[in-house]
């Protein structure tokens, strides 16, 4: 393999000295091991700092370190996180890389060959990469764009529209994959900007709980990232830029909601309604729609006695009033996910109370980086050092991916006397219970009130931002209840407590929707919404495509999310990859539309039931609510396969799981 590498950002005149060794005093040693053997070419780095790694297992293995999980916790002596070098060998790479950065940034080896790869990743994230992950990580950090697999010797008829609904992470993704392929698209977004949730929730302390270098798209790699976890407004200013490079704003309809879809079966086409601003309704037909809405799109506004009656104010996370004054101000936060964690730290300086409700508690982990800023000098790295930006992508992934699949999975033995679901979710489990008793050494009463009684992962693991730090200021207050009645004046909860408030903050997420607050229609007149239980049961091939719907791609679908790792990012882009294989096989074939063969979605979703069966998602320990499941209990979002595997399937269609049809004559 071959490639070649721009420093981006700016010019080459600022690689200084100075640069240069601010940049080694704090840049991930691993990325920089990868980038120093990327300018010597010289891989005997390789054969040094494996060693080095090999001796330190050995003794840490000799001498009975302790346990560590994903998120660090440890048992007994104090052991190194995973995925990061000992602190001797950190510094030992930095003190190389003194010696062999300096005498220049040229490339000498470019992209290495497969094997030599594997070993670069495994060195890099100080752990086993095997074979079978090098296409996916060749991928998703950057080193080279989705590989095509449907063979391209034909280009789209100009009548081949393809609509695409929502200008979020998913749309911008397929706007700009279907421009590449050479395919007519439209977008349309309800909305007045592009950006889908990051344009919606501007609450204070809006942010992605997926490390920054690794929530972007792999085909647009981002040096500048302030934080290691962008804060809302940073993820939608590098949306917007995403889209002005590649021209999207003029293939997008803004102000613009889809109201309807139905397949036309004598045209072979989608009749697509659309009303605009002004509340005209205008249809438009295409040969094939992608929806792009994601599955939690309307706010989940709890049904609470008395809410009318309310004197001050209440709003929604996700309608945030942008005049709304809290200064000095009794506010009560209602909901415990990540929106409720994110807005109490970001609020609690200058209000005169906070009380939150908390009607069931997740389990959080500590995780220093969700606060912490990016240095200046490994910014400086990540746009000079060559290759290091893709090196530590790679890192930020792998150590949050199918390292994190066993966790969610149920060892029957264990599980039969323990809580947790096995060993390696008890591991999270500890963590998370070591770390609320050191948040808060003198308070058991917040221990019983703050510990989940499920299993880890049955609802999404959250990464406290301060939510912790918060609860223990003078005017915090944490209530393990859920607002049983609105006054006038304040908020009755579930345990008899009357609190007073001025403003009510509702942190209570979105419902579980899945398309169908949009009224499509396939063969036979059959709707979507009819079909799924109105969202409450939705089934998909791959979570992608339902029987008797062709040509329609439903991005982000029915057990599609990675929630035992990575982020909406790599599902956004193994869905488009897989509808633009898809259209391509259209165009090459000659076909008017294809429709999965109903028996063949019906196995893969029992396949899927199968799988999903052995998790906490499905027998979480006790009764859990949320968007992970559905109303009888059956896990709708998690996708039950590993990232690798899911990746792998969606390389191209297996063309015979589908029925096709040509165009009339």
């Amino acid at each position: 393999m071959t490639s070649t590498f721009t420093p981006s950002g700016p010019a080459r005149d600022s690689i200084t000295p100075e640069a240069l060794r601010s940049a080694i005093a704090v840049a991930d040693p691993g990325a920089l091991l990868m980038s120093m053997v990327h300018v010597s070419g010289d891989l005997s780095l390789l054969d040094e700092f494996e060693e080095q790694v090999a001796h330190a297992k050995r003794a840490q293995a000799g001498g009975g370190t302790a346990t560590q999980t994903h998120y660090g916790a440890q048992s007994g002596a104090v052991a190194t996180p995973p995925g990061q070098f000992p602190v001797e060998i950190a510094a030992a790479i930095r003190e190389r890389a003194a010696e062999v950065l300096t005498s220049g940034l040229s490339v000498q080896l470019g992209l290495p060959e497969p094997e030599l790869f594997r070993r670069m990743a495994s060195l890099c994230t100080v752990g086993t990469v095997d074979e079978e992950f090098v296409p996916l990580l060749l991928e998703q950090a950057g080193f080279q764009k989705a590989q095509r697999r449907i063979p391209v010797t034909r280009t789209p008829a100009p009548d081949f529209d393809v609509i695409v609904i929502g200008a979020g992470m998913i749309g911008l993704n397929a706007a700009i994959k279907l421009g590449e392929a050479g395919f007519r698209y439209t977008v349309f977004e309800e909305r007045d900007e592009l950006g889908g949730t990051w344009s919606r929730n501007t609450y204070p302390g809006a942010a992605v709980d997926t490390p920054s270098h690794y929530y972007s798209y792999s085909f647009e790699l981002n040096p500048d990232w302030t934080r290691y976890y962008p804060t809302g407004p940073e993820y939608l200013t590098y949306m917007q830029g995403v889209a002005e490079k590649y021209g999207l704003y003029r293939n997008i309809e803004f102000s613009t909601s889809v109201i309807s879809a139905e397949w036309i079966e004598e045209e072979q086409k989608w009749v697509v309604e659309t009303r605009c601003q002004d509340g005209s309704v205008v249809p438009y037909t295409a040969s094939a729609v992608v929806t792009a809405l994601g599955m939690l799109n309307s706010p989940n506004i709890p049904d609470i006695e008395g809410m009318n009656t309310f004197e001050g104010r209440i709003v929604h996370t996700a309608e945030w009033a942008s005049d709304l004054d809290l200064v000095d101000k009794r506010v009560v936060v209602v909901g415990t996910g990540c929106t409720a964690v994110q807005v109490a730290p970001n609020i609690i300086d200058e209000v005169a109370s906070l009380d939150a409700l908390v009607r069931s508690p997740h389990w959080i982990v500590p995780e220093k980086a969700v606060v912490n800023d990016v240095p200046e000098g490994e910014r400086w790295a990540m746009r000079h050092l060559p290759y290091f930006q893709n090196w530590f992508r790679l890192k930020a992934y792998w150590l949050a991916s199918d390292n994190l699949y066993p966790v969610p999975r149920i060892d029957p033995e264990w599980a039969a006397t323990h809580l947790s679901a096995s060993p390696a979710s008890d591991l999270v489990m500890q963590t998370a219970l070591q770390y609320l008793e050191r948040s808060f050494p003198d308070r058991p009463d917040l221990w019983e009130k703050l510990t989940p009684d499920f299993r880890p992962y049955a609802k999404r693991i959250v990464k406290d931002p301060g939510f912790f730090a918060a609860l223990n200021r003078e005017n915090a207050t944490l209530h393990r209840a859920a607002p049983a009645r609105i006054h006038p004046g304040g908020v009755t909860t579930t345990d008899g407590v009357y609190i007073e408030a001025d403003v009510i903050i509702l942190a209570t997420g979105f419902h579980l929707e899945f398309t169908t607050s949009i009224d499509i229609i396939g063969r036979n007149g059959t709707k979507l919404a009819d079909l799924w239980k109105n969202g409450d049961d939705p089934r998909a091939y791959l979570g992608i495509q339902v029987s008797g719907f062709p040509n329609l791609f439903v991005t982000a679908g029915p057990n599609a999310a990675p929630n035992h790792g990575a982020g909406h990012n790599i599902t956004s882009e193994e869905h488009v990859h897989y509808v633009v294989e898809c259209l391509q096989y259209l165009v090459e074939h000659d076909y008017a539309s294809m429709d999965v063969d109903p028996e063949v979605q019906a196995e893969y979703n029992r396949e899927v039931d199968e799988a999903l069966d052995r998790t906490v998602w499905a027998h979480p320990g006790a009764e859990v609510t949320g968007y992970y499941r559905n109303s009888a209990g059956r896990p709708v979002g998690p996708c039950p396969w590993r990232l690798v595997d899911y990746w792998t399937m969606l390389r191209e269609p297996s063309v015979d799981h589908f029925q096709f049809t040509r165009h009339s004559v």
